[in-house]
């Protein structure tokens, strides 16, 4: 049953960082599910402490990762309509357009909103490049948060072998 458990909770960890690049998986979070499965195993026991605080990184990147591309827009002069427009461009392009959705869909709201605010293309494009920046670091961020619950699912597995 370990070795099942093990098996399980690599390729958790594996969906995991795929999830860092598809916005239909939820990648930080499928990698702590790997590390809780490890926890099940007889090779691992991880403390409470370990699997709340893992868990709480994991919620929160996931959050922090819809959250990047609006203050992005805000942090490069955006308006409020900029803001609305590439959350609405998130949502939007991640149902119709999929993974490339979430790259090009908060960019293309964002730019709408601010046209629609009354700015000029020429300064609604900084704002916009805001919103393509923050999916980009947010991108980052999960993928870096899911690597390292792999590395250490795998380092936690195999000493205890």
């Amino acid at each position: 049953m370990d070795i099942f458990l093990l098996i399980i909770g690599v390729i958790f960890c594996l969906i995991g960082i795929v999830g860092s690049f598809l916005p239909i998986l939820p990648g930080p979070i499928a990698s702590w599910f790997g590390l809780l499965i490890l926890h099940f195993t007889s090779y691992v026991s991880f403390s409470f402490w370990f699997l709340t605080i893992t868990f709480l990184i994991a919620f929160l990147i996931s959050v922090i990762d819809y959250l990047i591309p609006i203050i992005g827009v805000q942090k490069l002069g955006g308006s409020n309509g900029g803001q609305i427009g590439a959350t609405i461009g998130l949502l939007l392009g991640l149902f119709i357009l999929g993974p490339i959705g979430l790259i090009f869909g908060p960019f293309l709201g964002a730019l709408t909103g601010e046209i629609i605010a009354k700015k000029t293309v020429s300064n609604s494009i900084l704002p916009a490049l805001g919103s393509l920046i923050g999916v980009l670091a947010g991108t980052v961020l999960k993928t870096i948060i899911t690597v390292i619950f792999l590395i250490y699912f795998l380092y936690s597995a195999l000493s205890s072998l």
